[in-house]
């Protein structure tokens, strides 16, 4: 027989382990928290994108993120934190770049896992009178909580 100090430990141990292991699940609710910010994500781009959008429109993007936030561009080897990102944007928006030939996404694929996600998706644009979808791009979301606190590109 064992002893109770043995029965405790290994109680204890199980208990310990088995609430590791269904912390770390991925749950319905974490897929779709992942999911809504996502959807945010690309809507409040999308509307950032559009000729006459506003810094008010470009600060409801940035709430999305961490105040740690980076985003690194592998084929351009750019790497920008938040604050250097929200005034490349500004300027953007002030100069005309943002002038609605971006006029969606397309979103092909999303694998969502903890604290993560890939999406695979293609700009929607306007050009010369026809609207064009880019090809396939990668990306990968990183989140602290709730909010996104790492995007990296692949395309």
């Amino acid at each position: 027989m064992k002893s109770p100090m043995k029965l405790i430990l290994f109680i204890s141990l199980t208990i310990l382990l088995s609430t590791n292991v269904s912390a770390q699940e991925l749950t319905e609710a974490h897929k779709d928290s992942i999911n809504t910010v996502l959807t945010n994500y690309y809507d409040l781009n999308l509307k950032m994108f559009q000729a006459g959008s506003t810094v008010e429109d470009i600060d409801k993007a940035f709430e999305l993120f961490t105040d740690d936030f980076t985003y690194v561009h592998a084929k351009f080897d750019g790497y920008y934190t938040r604050e250097s990102l929200y005034k490349s944007a500004l300027r953007n928006q002030k100069n005309g770049s943002y002038n609605g030939s971006v006029t969606g996404f397309k979103i092909n694929n999303k694998i969502i896992g903890l604290k993560a996600a890939a999406v695979q998706k293609r700009f929607v644009e306007k050009r010369n009178g026809k609207t064009i979808e880019s090809e396939p791009q990668l990306s990968l979301f990183e989140f602290k909580n709730g909010k996104i606190s790492r995007i990296v590109e692949y395309w």
